[in-house]
């Protein structure tokens, strides 16, 4: 954990051991504000900004607006097709394979889910307490940090916000709080009444209609108003506000029921009468349509504010005019949740948890002084440039070590010289983007990379590579992704490839591994009966040390890890009132190995509640110890 000790040396060594960064041309604002305004399972798609073939239904009057003064990188991408990997990475500027937060929900014991029958890596449940945030980035160089809404990187104390870097967090769901039982998602909307907790707007806001000619009402919502609260407060010093909503995730619903009603008569359908799943196709989910246009109306609360508030730190000049808004979400839109049929990404293919365009390729736009307004940037941009290319927006300087580690790019010059290429420290021209991700089921279960007009690819159960061409000389070829021409290709492939292997070799990344109950291929099966066997483990009390002990003659362990759990598992916690059991979180320990690689050792903490050993074979089977207890 980052001790106060520690900071302060890192507050200290920034003069001695930082390396400067790209600065504002003379004259401009010193020290601008920044804003990351980060959306939960937003398309590409789902916007006005995007449109391709048939236009997207939901309006976004505030997002366009926003375009317009903004430069839209029409390929802009997560670092992964699902929440805690994006965010992970957007916070510490590092690759989801570095970070080791591939995947949601982590910390627990590896295991083959549904009906595959690989096993997925072991990955931490939140972000490594020693990385180094954006938000500990711009505090030790003079910012008020903010972070607002979803933070869904660590349950534990030491991964909390406020231990991240933070000087302010409220995380409340606000108005995204679904119905509880009984009530659903017809049964609750907002109303004007005072004791409501989302009591509806006495001001008006787009979308206008034939009855409410001057506008509707909108839910009082705890995310935008203390992100508003942030604003308000921290204005007089140079500030950073991360506000990462929870909308448009699941559960897909409402409060506001005459936004639903706006829908509804614009799709041409029926106000629902019951709260049943909707089933039909494409963009054509009402409950979403009006997360998507509430999610908008948020975004124009906060536009709004920072144009009519004066900035106290550069008389003249309105907070909008000194700050700079980042504005994307943390992976592709989810199509389907919870029964209902969400969305649809098309042309993009799949969406949420697939490393497919329409999972990882997301709205991007960014605003601030001095950036082309209107304009699209067609060039590969990942969201791990935000954290280099923030502390060259805001003149920031920190020890070398950290900004050495930055897997993302310095875009400034895109944004302020309308440079057409992306270029490293060394002056290399940027040529690819790469992603991994090792979950799910069989086909999910993918690496891919992504470098001008193609995008490759790597099947981890198959073994085999997918080649597309996206596109065709800069102008739309294959989008959908329906045409692999790995085969037609070699050359292509093996480029790619080459450079996909290196990248996952140089970042160590993890695979799926098998799990020998689950082999049917006859050849694996064979494979199996050679496995590594646990002939015996044991614990000494005085040393701590817990032994595992293998037979000679089968097959040779390439990767040993300890898992060790810190959290009494029988403990239970109270929600709404009521007793629930602590999930335990799990940590990756290394092990020491004798030279024959027949035994493995873990010197057992003395807080851990629980511990095992990992091993992984050369064929790569999973072998699991006995998980044992302290008691």
């Amino acid at each position: 954990m980052k001790t106060l000790h520690s900071f302060l040396m890192i507050l200290l060594s920034v003069s001695l051991f930082s390396i400067p960064v790209q600065g504002q041309k003379k004259g401009n604002t010193i020290q601008p504000n920044i804003i990351i305004f980060y959306v939960d399972d937003l398309g590409w798609q789902d916007t006005e900004i995007n449109n391709l073939d048939e236009p997207s239904p939901w309006e976004t009057p505030n997002i366009s607006k926003l375009a317009k003064e903004a430069l839209n990188f029409t390929n802009g991408y997560s670092p992964a097709p699902t929440c805690a990997p994006s965010r992970c990475s957007l916070l510490t500027g590092l690759h989801p394979t570095k970070t080791g937060v591939t995947h949601v929900a982590g910390g627990k014991l590896p295991q083959a889910l549904g009906r595959s029958s690989y096993i997925t890596p072991f990955f931490p449940e939140g972000i490594n307490p020693e990385r180094f945030t954006i938000a500990e980035a711009l505090k030790i160089n003079g910012y008020k940090t903010g972070h607002v809404g979803k933070w869904h990187v660590g349950s534990l104390k030491h991964q909390k916000s406020t231990n991240q870097g933070f000087d302010f967090a409220h995380e409340s769901r606000g108005a995204h709080q679904g119905p509880k039982h009984p009530g659903n998602r017809l049964t609750k909307f907002a109303t004007h009444k005072k004791n409501d907790a989302y009591r509806l707007s006495d001001e008006k806001y787009p979308p206008f209609t034939k009855e409410s000619p001057e506008g509707i009402s909108y839910p009082y919502d705890d995310v935008t108003e203390n992100a508003l609260k942030f604003i308000n407060e921290s204005k007089s010093e140079p500030f950073f506000l991360y506000l990462a909503h929870w909308l448009v995730h699941a559960p897909i619903h409402t409060k506001n029921r005459e936004l639903l009603q706006y829908y509804c008569d614009k799709l041409g359908i029926e106000f629902p009468k019951e709260n049943i799943p909707i089933k039909t196709g494409g963009q054509t989910n009402p409950f979403y349509g009006s997360m998507v246009t509430t999610l908008d109306w948020s975004l124009g609360r906060v536009v709004d504010l920072l144009k009519k508030t004066d900035d106290p730190r550069n008389p003249g000049k309105k907070l909008y005019e000194t700050t700079y808004i980042f504005f994307s979400s943390d992976n592709g839109g989810v199509e389907k949740a919870h029964g209902d049929i969400v969305t649809d990404n098309f042309p993009l293919d799949e969406g949420k948890k697939y490393a497919q365009e329409g999972g990882v390729r997301v709205p991007l736009l960014i605003s601030g002084p001095n950036i082309p307004k209107g304009k699209t940037y067609d060039g590969l941009v990942n969201q791990l440039d935000f954290f280099p290319t923030i502390l060259s927006l805001t003149n920031s300087k920190i020890p070398a070590k950290y900004s050495s580690d930055l897997d993302g790019l310095n875009i400034s010059g895109v944004l302020h010289n309308n440079d057409e290429d992306i270029k490293n420290n060394k002056g290399e021209v940027r040529e690819d983007l790469w992603w991994h991700f090792p979950h799910n089921q069989d086909r999910q279960m993918q690496s891919a990379i992504r470098r001008g007009d193609y995008k490759l690819y790597k099947n981890h159960v198959k073994g085999n590579y997918e080649l597309y061409r996206l596109y065709k000389n800069g102008e739309r070829a294959d989008l959908e992704e329906k045409h692999d021409i790995a085969k037609s290709a070699p050359e292509i492939v093996k480029d790619l490839s080459t450079r996909l292997e290196t990248y996952l070799k140089d970042y160590n990344a993890k695979y799926p591994y098998k799990d020998l109950s689950r082999v049917k291929d006859a050849s694996e099966k064979a494979k199996a009966t050679t496995i590594p066997t646990i002939v015996s483990d044991s614990f000494n009390k005085k040393s701590k040390k817990y032994t595992v002990k293998l037979e000679a003659g089968k097959s040779k362990v390439i990767e040993a890890y300890a898992l060790v759990c810190y959290q009494n598992l029988n403990a239970k916690k109270k929600k709404n009132g009521k007793p629930r059991k602590i999930k335990g979180q799990y940590e990756s320990l290394p092990v020491e190995s004798s030279k024959d690689k027949l035994e493995f050792t873990l010197t057992v903490p003395n807080e851990a509640t629980q511990y095992g050993i990992i091993l992984i074979d050369e064929n790569r089977f999973m072998v699991k110890s006995e998980f044992h207890e302290t008691n």
